[in-house]
Parts: structure tokens; C-alpha cells; sequence
């Protein structure tokens, strides 16, 4: 009798250290303290605030598959989502509406890095972890961090573009459209931009940060610009791919051949314009990645289990993505058979035959 007493106390013993094994998986941090959210997280709601509709990869992409890869966690949490339009008092309504209904937890794209401290600052203060997405927050260090390492970024679909200039003419002269001087994001990509252009040996003939990302405000400083320097432009280095969009619209509507324009994010309309010869490259960011890890890190702050850092970006813990180059080259590759858009819907009407020379079906 004391034997069989014994075994099923081990037995217990065994159960009771499986059961706490189980309760701490899903985090890569092992600490148990909570730095905000906790609570029933089983039911948690959790923010999604984006910046603006200009980029239609928000409303296409990261939100579907924010609130795919949380349902996946968490069957029974929530995501508010909402987009600031480009207006950051706006935002701060949104941050104010979400902390106002219980989140557990907020994903801030920032209209506006800097005023987006404000909202950190207040989330913290009702110790709600914000995760900054995409754009980083310097001013106010926000919970974490995650994106794609812009400077990286910037530095490498314009090495790829100005390496195509100087190819066709070593000596050329080349326009340099940035994003929104609001961004911080914008900034780094900034300055990896000027980290290829600067050592390339070509003429930076003007460069242009583009108010709110805006595609009409891109077009018609280039537009200026093809006025002023009309055959001396033989590149455009654009920092997405709404700009580089922009920038196209402007040689065509001035009746002129479209130089190579770089591009960002890998939008349908840009591989759309890279096969037919207007748009020479994008930037793959499988926004699935990105977006599934914010969702990761955020239930884990919902459940107070802050994960540990990749690195540090602005006193902030962060993780950061390193994305791919695509041109024509490696579009099919890249875009189409990795499943992140559709050969259906980029091959539509008139692009059918360049994604026939390219062997997409």
C-alpha cells in the first residue's frame, strides 16, 4: 500500500510539471513577469492600426493576414483594425477608441513617427505594450519593434537600380524620390538610398520626399523635374512602389521614354509593371512574415510574456526581415510561385503575353 502511495505521487508530481510545462509554451521569453497585457488572454482583443490607403498593401495584405495568423493563436481573441488615412490626430482618436474598449494589446503603423510618441506614451501609461509595425517610433521607445530592415532596404533596390544605370551610361544623371518626411521608416530608407547613390559615380540631379506617400505628389515633382532636366535623367530611384508609380505617370504624360524606376513592397500594379518594361524593379517583402510575426509577439504580450529581442533598433527590441530584389529576372520566382500574388490576377488583359514570355501561367 505505501509502494502504490508512492507511485501516485510521482504520477502527480509528473502531471503537475507537464501541466506547467504546457502553460509556458508559446513564448520565446521564459521569464513569467508580465510588462503589461495578461489577464484572459484567451479573449483578448488586440489593436491593428495602420497608417494610410495610399499603399494598398494595408487594406489587401497585412490586415488579412494579421488577423489570419491571431486566429491561429488564439480562436477566441479579436483584432480592431483601423486605418488613420494618413491623418495622425486621426490615429490618435484610434489609439484613444482602442485603449477605451480593453485591447490587450496595440500594433501602431505610425502616420507620423514622431507624434506617434504621444500615443506610446499613453498606452504604456495604462500598461498596454504597443508594438511598432513597419515605421519605428525613435522619440518614445515603444514595446518592440517589427519590420523588414529598411536602411537594408532602401540600399539594396537602389544598389540594383543604379548597377542597371550605369550599365546603359556610366555617367547619367538620376532623380531620387523618397517617402514621407513624417516616417521614420521613410528616413532609414532614406538613408540606405543615398548609400548606393552616393557611391555610384552618377548625378544626383534632385531629390524629393514625397508628403504622405502620395503617388499625384510623386508625379508631379517628377514631372517639374522632366521639365527642367527633360533628356538628362536616366534613372529614378523611388522609395515604393506608389512613388515609382508616380514617377512612370509622369514620362508617360510627358510623351517620353520611361527610364528604369525602382520600386518597394512588391504591390500587384508594380510586377504588373515590371513585366511590361516600365517599372524595373520591386522589393519582395512577404508581408506574411512580417505580419504573422507582429501577431506573435503581440499575443505573447497579451498573455504577459514579453518575447525576447532579435536586436535593437532606437532602444527598442526588435525584429527585422531582410527581403529580396525582383526584377523581371526572378519575378515569376519571387512573386508568383512563392505564392504572393496570384499569376491569375497579375497576367489579366494586356499583361498576359509578357507573363507568357516569362513562363507564368
Amino acid at each position: 500500500m505505501p509502494q502504490a502511495l508512492s507511485r501516485s505521487r510521482r504520477g502527480l508530481a509528473a502531471a503537475a510539471v507537464l501541466l506547467l510545462a504546457v502553460a509556458g509554451c508559446g513564448s520565446d521569453d521564459s521569464s513569467s513577469e508580465s510588462s503589461g497585457g495578461g489577464g484572459d488572454a484567451a479573449n483578448a482583443k488586440i489593436a491593428f492600426l495602420m497608417p494610410d490607403t495610399a499603399s494598398t498593401r494595408y487594406e489587401l495584405a497585412d490586415k488579412p493576414l494579421f488577423e489570419k495568423r491571431l486566429k491561429e493563436l488564439c480562436a477566441g481573441c479579436s483584432v480592431l483594425y483601423q486605418n488613420a488615412d494618413s491623418d495622425a490626430a486621426k490615429q490618435q482618436q484610434q489609439v484613444d477608441s482602442a485603449l477605451a474598449q480593453g485591447v490587450k494589446a496595440i500594433v501602431l503603423d505610425p502616420v507620423d513617427s514622431a507624434a506617434a510618441a504621444t500615443m506610446v506614451q499613453k498606452a504604456q501609461s495604462q500598461n498596454v505594450p504597443i508594438i511598432a509595425y513597419d515605421r519605428p517610433i525613435p522619440a518614445k521607445a515603444p514595446d518592440y519593434y517589427v519590420s523588414f530592415d529598411n536602411e537594408k532596404l532602401g540600399e539594396m533596390f537602389a544598389q540594383s537600380l543604379v548597377d542597371k544605370v550605369r550599365e546603359d551610361n556610366p555617367s547619367g544623371g538620376i532623380l531620387q524620390v523618397n517617402g514621407s518626411p513624417t516616417d521614420a521608416a521613410a528616413g532609414l530608407l532614406k538613408k540606405g538610398m543615398h548609400t548606393a547613390v552616393d557611391a555610384s559615380g552618377l548625378k544626383l540631379l534632385a531629390e524629393f520626399d514625397t508628403p504622405e506617400w502620395a503617388p499625384p505628389k510623386a508625379q508631379e515633382w517628377v514631372s517639374g523635374q522632366i521639365s527642367k532636366y527633360n533628356d538628362q535623367i536616366d534613372g529614378v530611384v523611388a522609395a515604393n512602389d506608389g512613388t515609382g508609380g508616380g514617377a512612370i505617370a509622369a514620362f508617360k504624360a510627358a510623351g517620353m521614354e520611361v527610364p528604369p524606376v525602382s520600386g518597394n513592397d512588391a504591390e500587384l500594379a508594380a510586377a504588373q509593371r515590371i513585366i511590361a518594361g516600365d517599372q524595373y524593379n520591386t522589393i519582395s517583402k512577404p508581408i506574411k512574415i512580417v505580419a504573422g510575426a507582429a501577431a506573435e509577439i503581440a499575443y505573447a504580450f497579451a498573455q504577459g510574456k514579453p518575447p525576447a529581442a532579435k536586436t535593437t533598433l532606437f532602444d527598442t527590441p526588435s525584429q527585422l526581415f531582410v527581403p529580396t530584389v525582383v526584377t523581371k529576372e526572378n519575378l515569376k520566382e519571387e512573386l508568383i510561385d512563392s505564392g504572393e500574388l496570384k499569376a491569375t490576377e497579375v497576367c489579366a488583359k494586356e499583361y498576359a503575353e509578357g507573363c507568357a514570355a516569362l513562363g507564368i501561367e
